[in-house]
């Protein structure tokens, strides 16, 4: 097994903003820099906005990644994208929350503080209601016209850390030094789970290339020129689905963090040092041999610690 610290972005430096506009079939237009890289950002952004405005997620039209049409973003790295852009998403749904309050009270003729918004309404409390359609109606054409919309930016001088966990089973062959993965675990304390699909699909994918690196992936540098000597995939070769058991089960304990958007904390970065980290101990552990310092641990390396490695204890041999 092995546990890695992250952090959530990097403190003082990353900033991450958003915009949101409201339209008048009461759907919102949510602009972000954040690229969604595979990573669901895109999808998440839309959970943000559409909670915070009480509203279906339908009802958010994301557009990210275009920089000559959406606020700043740093970029997809650190762990950051959901507590520093996700913020910023907050933000705006809170601004853009309390225009269409002030807008929506005022239909109904009471104090913006004595309405509440929920459904796609504006309700008062004996019971009246206007839709959010009617708001943004009578904003864009009727009194005191203005466009609904806001944008915000998130900067944050705390990286409240997640952690990873993964616990892994090897087979190696003490003949051949083949090593086989027959099962992990990946559990993640990542604070609140804000899309359990995508969250899963993290913990494994962020494993998996920990997996990789510790098992397979290496660049090789000519000494003389500094040109990369695998130049190819299969001189490089990636993990595949062929190489890890058919069930990766993944958990993630859902802990509240008072400091992030909804919750959450970062997810992608800590499963892929916890992967490569359980993969080393597991193999180093079944051959009885001191920790691994070098990856990856292909065949020739573990033939070569059972011949000349400082044992810890005989390898552990499966019983038949």
């Amino acid at each position: 097994m092995a546990i890695v610290m992250q952090a959530s972005g990097i403190p003082g430096v990353d900033m991450g903003a958003a915009s949101i506009k409201m339209n008048e079939d009461g759907s919102f237009n949510l602009l972000v820099g954040a690229t969604d890289i595979g990573t669901g950002s895109d999808t998440m952004f839309c959970q943000v906005a559409a909670e915070t405005l009480g509203v279906p997620v339908e009802k958010i039209i994301p557009y990210s990644s275009d920089t000559d049409m959406t606020p700043f973003d740093p970029g997809a790295y650190a762990s950051s994208t959901t507590y520093i852009s996700g913020r910023a998403v907050q933000k705006a749904a809170l601004e853009v929350k309390r225009q269409i309050a002030m807008v929506g009270a005022s239909l109904l003729e009471e104090k913006p503080e004595d309405v509440n918004l929920h459904g796609g309404k504006v309700c008062a409390r004996d019971g009246r209601h206007v839709t959010y359609e009617q708001v943004c109606l009578s904003s864009l054409y009727q009194r005191d016209q203005f466009q609904i919309m806001a944008t915000a930016s998130h900067m944050s001088y705390d990286s409240p850390p997640p952690f990873a966990a993964v616990f892994v089973e090897v087979e190696v062959d003490v003949e051949t030094g083949v090593v086989r993965l027959v099962d992990f675990l990946s559990v993640g304390d990542v604070g609140v789970v804000v899309n359990p699909r995508s969250l899963t699909a993290q913990l494994n994918g962020g494993c998996c290339l920990g997996i990789a690196h510790a098992l397979y992936q290496r660049l090789v540098y000519d000494p003389h020129y500094g040109l990369s000597l695998a130049r190819r995939f299969y001189n490089n070769r990636p993990l595949t689905i062929l190489d890890v058991p058919h069930t990766m089960p993944a958990v993630a304990l859902g802990i509240p963090d008072p400091e992030t958007p909804v919750g959450a904390r970062g997810v992608g970065e800590p499963p892929v040092g916890a992967g490569y980290g359980a993969v080393m101990n597991a193999i180093a552990d079944a051959i009885g041999v001191d920790a691994f310092r070098r990856a990856p641990v292909t065949s020739d390396v573990v033939l070569m610690s059972l011949t000349h490695g400082k044992r810890m204890h005989p390898p552990l041999r499966a019983h038949v």
